[in-house]
């Protein structure tokens, strides 16, 4: 099985120039580049729906709010095993206190 090939986010942005700028249809363009027209296709979507420009931010690089939930929810996992903790200890020392 091959490994899923992976682009620049400049090599994105050349192939959405091709489209856009120089008027290549997506399938010219994808012939040129050796690309499944889809993937100029999803690009140009993805790159129309950034507002803030972190469209093709690549594998694992989160925004800034996806980075901030996931520490919210780390942080909220760590305060719910220190509760646990306490819980557990307030029953050992109830018992002990009988």
């Amino acid at each position: 099985m091959n490994a899923r090939k992976k682009y620049s986010k400049e090599f994105k942005l050349d192939a959405i120039s091709l489209v856009v700028d120089q008027k290549f249809s997506r399938a010219e363009a994808a012939r040129s580049l050796e690309i499944n027209p889809n993937l100029i296709t999803r690009w140009m979507k993805e790159h129309e729906q950034d507002n803030d420009g972190q469209a093709f931010r690549g594998n694992g690089k989160l925004t800034p709010e996806q980075e901030e939930i996931r520490q919210l929810r780390a942080k909220v996992r760590q305060l719910e095993m220190d509760k646990n903790i306490l819980k557990e200890a307030t029953v050992f020392f109830a018992k002990e206190m009988k």
